[in-house]
């Protein structure tokens, strides 16, 4: 399934300057190195890793008292020489997603697909977020050397998987997570959850950053996430417009972000996304107004007022 990376925004050139004396170049444009040139280097390093690490697995087999759930890595050496590598595990799994390399701002043409490596330690027992929903994940991110660059705080950070921000390899990891139970008052203004998911996933640069420099995440560089699937909010809707933001995947490929009814009718600088839009078709009538609602406000279903098979939120030409 093709996934477009419209999540990620375009990077500049990376511009070096010297100022070794007053003869030295000021600065030098330094080319985008191509997406297919990367993403092999990526793998190899990303297979590297996965055949010199285990994990915790003994752990998850059997929780200690107090055990956090939380992924560990270590190095297969010395006494854990007999450990079972996280590439040999069959607790991972891989996904190939493609991409073009114009999504990176890129003119070359070149269309790549990508692996994401994911480990999925624990499944949870609840339900399944969606590309549509609000999640609430625990989560570390972390560079291929181990350097922690971002971790959410001792509560669940939410994300709508469908923002175009997001990366594309943390949203489809969650998406291959169930959820868990909860959430439980601890009676001291946070919650916890149970038997959620945790997984690790292993993305390479050109389903994360690519070819930009972001805080202390170097360009082209792998990632990896360390993720607890704790809950989601089910049909999520993001734009208030009475619609399940899934439910506006009308080309159903997984993507929101290029499904856009109105785009004609949008400002070149202002074009909106149907999931983040409450006029839909832009004729003025918010959707709202123009599908079936219950006595309680909950979307019911489409409707086609003049039945040309367009729904009328989708039509402007009642």
């Amino acid at each position: 399934m093709k996934l477009k990376n419209a999540y990620l925004l375009i990077a500049g050139l990376l511009v070096i300057s010297s100022c070794k004396n007053d003869d030295d170049t000021i600065g030098e444009v330094v080319p985008p190195r191509l997406l297919s040139e990367v993403t092999v280097e990526d793998d190899a390093e990303i297979v590297e890793f996965l055949k010199t690490h285990f994990y915790n697995k003994e752990e998850f087999d059997a929780p200690p008292e107090g055990f956090d759930f939380k992924i560990r890595f270590d190095t297969i050496a010395g006494e854990n020489s007999s450990k079972q590598s996280l590439f040999d595990s069959p607790k991972l799994i891989t996904q190939s997603i493609t991409v073009d390399s114009e999504d990176f701002g890129l003119d070359d043409g070149e269309k790549i697909s990508l692996k994401l490596y994911l480990l999925i330690a624990q499944q949870g027992v609840g339900g399944q977020p969606t590309i549509g929903d609000n999640s609430f994940i625990q989560y570390e991110g972390l560079l291929l050397d181990g350097n922690l660059f971002d971790a959410s705080a001792n509560q669940p950070a939410r994300f709508y998987l469908g923002e175009p921000g997001l990366r594309v390899g943390f949203a489809q990891a969650v998406l291959k997570l169930k959820t868990g139970l909860g959430p439980i008052e601890n009676g001291d203004g946070t919650v916890s959850y149970t038997d959620f998911g945790v997984a690790a996933v292993f993305m390479p640069s050109g389903l994360a950053y690519f070819n930009q420099t972001v805080s202390s995440i170097p360009a082209y560089s792998p990632l990896v996430f360390k993720l607890q699937a704790l809950g989601y909010e089910a049909n999520t809707d993001i734009d208030g417009d009475g619609i399940p933001s899934i439910l506006e995947d009308l080309d159903g490929d997984g993507d929101l972000n290029n499904d856009n009814t109105d785009t004609e009718l949008e400002a070149i600088n202002g074009k909106i996304p149907n999931h983040f839009d409450n006029d839909d078709d832009g004729d003025g009538i918010l959707t709202i107004d123009e599908i079936e609602l219950d006595a309680d406000g909950k979307f019911v279903g489409f409707l086609d007022t003049d039945g040309d098979g367009t729904p009328d939120h989708l039509d402007n030409d009642l």
